[in-house]
C-alpha cells in the first residue's frame, strides 16, 4: 500500500469562482490540492506579471482554506518555445521560466511542470532539438538557484513522448533538480512504448503522475489526447496503478480534465464521477489517499 495526495486540473473546474471558491471546492470534490495552470492564453500568460499584491491576496486565499499548489503547469512554452529558431522567442521563453520560478516561489510551488516540446507551431529540425537542450539547461540552472523542481512531461507529441526520451535529457542536463513527469495516457497512446518497463526503470526520476486517458496513435489515427472518458480510451490504469504501488511510488496524482475551460454544462458531476472512477480503482490497487486538511 501507499499513500497519496490526490489533486485536480485547475482547468477542470468552473471558471467563474474566485479562488477561494476554488480552494474549497477542491475540498469538498475529495482533493488534496489544484494544479495551477500557466498556459499560452494571454489571462493566464499575464498571472507571471501578478503584483506583489495579486500574490498575497492568493496565498491568503491559500492559507484560509488549508490548500496547497503542488505544481505549476507551465504550457506556454507552446507559444514561447526553448527551441524556436527565432532568437527574439528564445529570449521571451527563458524570461518566461525566470518569471515561472519567481512566482513559484512567491506561492510556495516547489513543481514545475515543463511541456516536452522542442517547438509545437515551428517546423521540428535538429537546431531546434539542440535549441531546445541548451535553453533547457539554462532553466534548470534558474530553478536550481531558487531550489524549484522542473518536470518535464511526457507529452502527446513525439519530441518527448517517453520516460525514456526524458531520461536522455537528463544525460545532457545533469542535475538533480530535473525531473520526469509522467502523463499515464500520453505515455499509453504511442505504442512504441512498454509504459510498465518505463515506470520501472525511471521511477527514481518521478516528480508527480497526470492522470488521463487518451485513444491510441496508429498508423491511420493521430490519436487523442484531451476529452477521453476514464475507463473508454487505451490506458490500463488498474495495471499501471499497481506497478507504482509495488515500486511505492509515494508521489502525488492529478486527474487532468478541462471540463471547466470547456465551459461543459455540469463540470462539476463530472469531476465527481472522474473521482469515483479513481477512488475504487485506488481501494483495489492499495493506494490510500492523504487525508485532506481542513
Amino acid at each position: 500500500m501507499t499513500t497519496n495526495a490526490v489533486g485536480i486540473y485547475e482547468k477542470a473546474l468552473p471558471q467563474d469562482l474566485s479562488w477561494e471558491e476554488k480552494f474549497n471546492l477542491t475540498h469538498e470534490l475529495g482533493f488534496n490540492f489544484l494544479e495551477f495552470s500557466i498556459d499560452e492564453s494571454d489571462e493566464r500568460l499575464a498571472r507571471l506579471d501578478w503584483t506583489a499584491q495579486q500574490r498575497e491576496d492568493f496565498r491568503n486565499a491559500m492559507w484560509r482554506t488549508h490548500s496547497r499548489i503542488n505544481t505549476l503547469m507551465l504550457s506556454g512554452h507552446r507559444r514561447y518555445p526553448l527551441g524556436s529558431k527565432d532568437p527574439a522567442v528564445r529570449k521571451q521563453s527563458l524570461e518566461m521560466m525566470q518569471k515561472a520560478i519567481d512566482l513559484a516561489v512567491d506561492l510556495g510551488i516547489h513543481n514545475i511542470q515543463m511541456a516536452g516540446y522542442d517547438v509545437f507551431y515551428e517546423n521540428k529540425t535538429m537546431l531546434s532539438r539542440e535549441l531546445y537542450i541548451e535553453n533547457l539547461a539554462q532553466c534548470v540552472h534558474m530553478a536550481a538557484e531558487k531550489m524549484v523542481m522542473l518536470s518535464i512531461e511526457t507529452m502527446d507529441d513525439p519530441f518527448i513522448n517517453s520516460l525514456t526520451k526524458i531520461e536522455h535529457c537528463k544525460t545532457q542536463v545533469h542535475s538533480p533538480w530535473l525531473q520526469a513527469y509522467p502523463d499515464l495516457g500520453n505515455l499509453s497512446a504511442w505504442p512504441e512504448n512498454d509504459v510498465p518497463s518505463q515506470l520501472e526503470n525511471c521511477i527514481d526520476n518521478i516528480a508527480a503522475v497526470h492522470l488521463k486517458d487518451t485513444r491510441a496513435v496508429t498508423p491511420t489515427f493521430k490519436g487523442q489526447f484531451k476529452n477521453v472518458p476514464f475507463g473508454e480510451g487505451c490506458v490500463d490504469f488498474e495495471g499501471l496503478l499497481r506497478t507504482l504501488v509495488r515500486l511505492q511510488y509515494n508521489g502525488s496524482y492529478t486527474i487532468e480534465m478541462w471540463t471547466g475551460d470547456n465551459q461543459e454544462a455540469d463540470p462539476v458531476s463530472e469531476i465527481k464521477a472522474a473521482k469515483a472512477y479513481f477512488n475504487d480503482l485506488f481501494k483495489k490497487v492499495g493506494i490510500e489517499q492523504e487525508p485532506i486538511s481542513k
